[in-house]
C-alpha cells in the first residue's frame, strides 16, 4: 500500500499541516505547527509529525511571487524543506501555493469561523489546498 503524502504550508510563525487518507484520493487538514523560532528544534518538530502521520512524501506549498518567481519566502521555504528531507530521509515535492491562504480564509468566513479563531486553523486548510493539488496533479501524471 501507498503511503500517505503529507503537506506542509511553512510560513515563519506557523506551519500548517494536512494529511492525506490512506490512498491519497484527498486531503485532510490537521494540526497547526507554532514555530520556535529554533530552526533545529522546529524541522525535528515537523520530522515528528510527518513520522506520526505515517508519510512517505512531503509536499511543501512554495510561495511564488504573483508573476511566478521566486522571492525571499520561497528561500526560506527550500531550506526549511531542505533540511526537514535531511531530517526525515523523505522525498520532498514541491506545490504552488499562491492564493491557498486567500482559499481557505474564504472557506473559513464562508463556514462562519470567527476571526479570532481564524490564525488556529487557516493554514492548516492551506495545506490542505496545496495537498489537493499535489494529489490531483499525481492523479492526472497516473491517468486516472
Amino acid at each position: 500500500m501507498t503511503k500517505r503524502a503529507i503537506a506542509f504550508d511553512i510560513g515563519d510563525k506557523r506551519i500548517g499541516v494536512a494529511v492525506s487518507d490512506p490512498f491519497n484520493e484527498y486531503a485532510m487538514p490537521c494540526e497547526t505547527y507554532f514555530r520556535t523560532g529554533r530552526f533545529r528544534e522546529d524541522v525535528a518538530a515537523v520530522a515528528a509529525i510527518a513520522a506520526e502521520k505515517g508519510a512517505g512524501t512531503i509536499v511543501c506549498g512554495l510561495p511564488l511571487n504573483a508573476d511566478g518567481t521566486e522571492g525571499e519566502q520561497a528561500e526560506k521555504t527550500r531550506r526549511f524543506a531542505a533540511a526537514l528531507a535531511e531530517s526525515t530521509s523523505l522525498p520532498v515535492e514541491w506545490e504552488d501555493e499562491r492564493f491557498t491562504t486567500l482559499q481557505a480564509r474564504e472557506t473559513q468566513i464562508a463556514g462562519g469561523v470567527r476571526r479570532d479563531r481564524r490564525k488556529k486553523t487557516v493554514d492548516s486548510i492551506a495545506a490542505s489546498y496545496i495537498l489537493e493539488g499535489y494529489l490531483s496533479r499525481m492523479k492526472t501524471k497516473k491517468g486516472l
